[in-house]
């Protein structure tokens, strides 16, 4: 930047230790593609050069610098982006390893306008928080996904792999400290189970109880209504809809439903069989 109409930030960033990037600007003009390029030039500088330079640290909202984390990214650099959220182009969080919205990071406290209502009541309901509905099935997609592969999902593992779905995620969205408490949270709730040390404890689905056990005690339900005859798959989730409208398989970390249903027949809560004539799979209570 042009430090010298930065006065009061330039002094508190030198007392920081931050080194300052002087972009001298001409009279009524703004240099900011001069800035722009510095800022790429110092970063593949960084990638080249400087081999103990793991993570780079990018702090722009502007969809231009996407090239530039890809680029990063398949240097084996990992990268991070800050940006004010409401001016952060929605192209860049995705190219990122991580993206942590300014407004979000602790310690600084975002100014916003509540909008005026009728009564002249100015109160703004939203607390800043996220849906718990789609916390729980981003959890519990990402661990059902990991463990397909037969692997230990440890906390810290489940966290990198939510970020390469979410580069955005951060706990403080969902109101916790950290992702260890948040995943505490979960398991009170008998969404996940945690086992093994405390600081990163390994994560796992929730096999006795939870959305998962009443999720398969209806499957389960709605087919001993059909009986001996059983039930065609391609008809069965309208009727667990229909019985429950709140029903999801992706919600316990399933998917599809022709996965969900392979599961249950997998822990003998019914038999499932293929049938050439109707083209379908047919589902039957177990024996």
């Amino acid at each position: 930047a042009d430090w010298s109409g930065f006065d009061e930030d330039r002094r508190h960033l030198a007392r920081h230790q931050v080194e300052l990037i002087e972009i001298p600007q001409r009279m009524g003009t703004s240099r900011k593609n001069a800035a722009d390029i510095k800022m790429v030039v110092d970063a593949l500088e960084l990638a080249f050069e400087r081999s103990f330079v793991t993570t780079i640290v990018i702090c722009t909202g502007d969809s231009d610098f996407t090239p530039l984390v890809q680029k990063l990214r398949e240097l084996d650099r990992r990268v991070i982006g800050v940006g004010v959220r409401d001016s952060t182009s929605k192209l860049l969080p995705p190219a990122c390893d991580e993206f942590l919205f300014y407004d979000s990071l602790e310690g600084v406290e975002a100014v916003r306008e509540a909008p005026e209502r009728a009564g002249g009541d100015t109160g703004d309901d939203d607390n800043g928080t996220a849906p718990v509905a789609s916390l729980d099935e981003l959890v519990i997609s990402t661990l059902a996904g990991m463990q397909g592969s037969g692997e230990e999902v440890r906390a810290s593992t489940l966290k990198r792999a939510i970020h390469r779905i979410d580069p955005t995620f951060t706990e403080s969205d969902h109101g916790f400290r950290g992702f260890t408490e948040l995943l505490r949270h979960l398991a009170e709730r008998q969404v996940v189970e945690l086992s093994g040390t405390k600081r990163d404890p390994d994560v796992d689905l929730v096999t006795g109880g939870g959305p998962s056990k009443a999720a398969f005690d209806l499957l389960v339900a709605v087919v001993g209504d059909a009986g001996k005859k059983g039930a065609a798959m391609s008809g069965l989730k309208t009727e667990l809809r229909r019985r429950n409208p709140d029903f999801s398989e992706r919600a316990i970390g399933y998917g599809g439903f022709l996965q969900f249903c392979k599961a249950a027949a997998a822990r003998d809560l019914v038999a499932m069989t293929w049938d050439d004539k109707r083209g379908d799979y047919l589902l039957s209570p177990s024996a």
